[in-house]
C-alpha cells in the first residue's frame, strides 16, 4: 500500500523489521521473531507482506574485494558528449555489463555516470578505463577518484 507521497506506509513493527534484516539479510525468522518480541507466525507474515508489497526486493551478500584479489576500488567519474537516449542506454548496458564493476550510476549535474569499480592494481584500472569507459562514442571525458576507504550508514529506514 502507497501513500499519496508514494511512500509505503509502514508501522513501528515492519520499520523494526526492516532495520534488523537490512543489518542481516540472513538473520532467521526465529532470531528475528525473538530479538522484536513477536510470534514467528506474526513476523513471518510480515516479512512475506514486505515482499509482495515490493518495499523487500531482495537481499545481498557483501563480499571483501581485497579478499577476492580486488583491493583496488575507483569511482570514475564520466561525461557524455551527447546525452542521446540511445547512447546513455548503450553505455549504460555496456558498463554495467563489464567485469569488476560494481555499480553504475546515472546521475543529473556536471557528471552523467559515477563507475564505482574493483581491480587488481593500478594498470587493470587504467584498462577498464581505456577499453570499456572512453572507448564509446558517447563519452567526451573521464575523471578517476581512488576509493581510500569506504563506510556504509544507516539507510532509510532507522531515522523514523
Amino acid at each position: 500500500m502507497k501513500t499519496q507521497g508514494g511512500e509505503a506506509s509502514l508501522d513501528a513493527t515492519d520499520r523494526a523489521i526492516l532495520a534488523a534484516v537490512v543489518r542481516d539479510a540472513e538473520i532467521t525468522n526465529k532470531a528475528l521473531a525473538n530479538r522484536l518480541g513477536l510470534a514467528e507466525s506474526t513476523c513471518a507474515h510480515r516479512l512475506r507482506q514486505l515482499r509482495e508489497r515490493g518495499v523487500i526486493t531482495g537481499s545481498h551478500v557483501d563480499l571483501d574485494h581485497a579478499a577476492l584479489g580486488y583491493p583496488l576500488q575507483a569511482v570514475v567519474s564520466v561525461r557524455m558528449g551527447s546525452h542521446s537516449e540511445q547512447l546513455v542506454e548503450e553505455f549504460f548496458d555496456a558498463i554495467t555489463a563489464t567485469p569488476q564493476v560494481l555499480q553504475v550510476f546515472h546521475l543529473a549535474g556536471s557528471s552523467d555516470f559515477l563507475v564505482h569499480v574493483a581491480v587488481a592494481d593500478a594498470a587493470e584500472l587504467r584498462d577498464i578505463v581505456l577499453r570499456h569507459i572512453t572507448v564509446h562514442r558517447g563519452v567526451r571525458q573521464t575523471e578517476t577518484h581512488l576509493v581510500f576507504e569506504q563506510r556504509t550508514g544507516p539507510g532509510t529506514v532507522s531515522n523514523r
